[in-house]
């Protein structure tokens, strides 16, 4: 699959959000996303893997997508959650359930919905290529959080990575990508949660665990099926 680089975005510290847009358009796009929370290594780890794949085989079906590395290169390079405004920006979009208080400081929505240079220049993607499904690589515990139409992927996932496919994770999260996307472009969004890594458990480990998973769902249909 071949892959361009789109103009890319500015994080709070001028630092580059790259961005790339596969050889295929279309009226909808398959987004992949990672690197929301800079300390969630292991999610964009599994996505660098995954997209390097993806460009170094070109008889894959041919598909609409854009990818984004690491969202927040910022925090990234800190190895925070946040950004450099102290911001979660998983809680920072303009969702109906926006709210300026946060059940935690991590989980710190910002002085107002869409605040972050990092959310805006995402939007201004999904703006010029609508997103369909988008995933999105974070860690926390193995589980495959979907929000609006794409149970279907979920469950596939789960056949092969054992992880649970819930519709919510237990708590609320206001501001979310998971809301924003079903409300504001009528797509969906299936948070894929890595495990963390320990003593036992590499990166390696959990790429190779997901690999299948990953790969056959952009062999399946179920992607085309998105976009159609």
């Amino acid at each position: 699959m071949i892959f361009h680089p789109l103009e890319f975005g500015k994080s709070v510290e001028e630092n580059d959000i790259e961005a790339y847009k596969s050889d295929t358009s279309g009226e909808k796009y398959i987004y992949l996303l990672g690197g929301t929370h800079g300390d969630e290594v292991e999610g964009v780890y599994v996505l660098k893997q995954l997209f390097d794949w993806l460009k170094s085989d070109h008889q894959l079906p041919e598909l609409p997508i854009i990818t984004v590395p690491i969202l927040n290169p910022d925090g990234y390079r800190a190895g925070s959650r946040v950004n450099s405004h102290a911001v979660d920006l998983n809680r920072n979009y303009p969702t109906e359930n926006w709210t300026s208080e946060a059940r935690k400081k991590k989980y710190n929505p910002g002085p107002s919905a869409l605040s972050e240079p990092e959310n805006k220049f995402l939007i201004k993607l999904f703006d010029k290529f609508p997103p369909s499904f988008v995933l999105s690589f974070h860690s926390w515990k193995p589980l495959l959080n979907y929000n609006g139409d794409c149970a279907d992927i979920a469950e596939y996932l789960s056949s092969y990575n054992d992880y649970e496919a819930v519709p919510d994770i237990g708590y609320p999260t206001p501001g979310s990508l998971g809301s924003f996307v079903p409300e504001k472009y009528d797509g969906s969004v299936l948070t894929f949660e890595c495990p963390v890594l320990n003593d036992d458990l590499s990166l390696k480990d959990i790429w190779e665990h997901n690999k299948d998973a990953l790969q056959n769902l952009i062999k399946s249909d179920l992607l085309k099926k998105k976009i159609s």
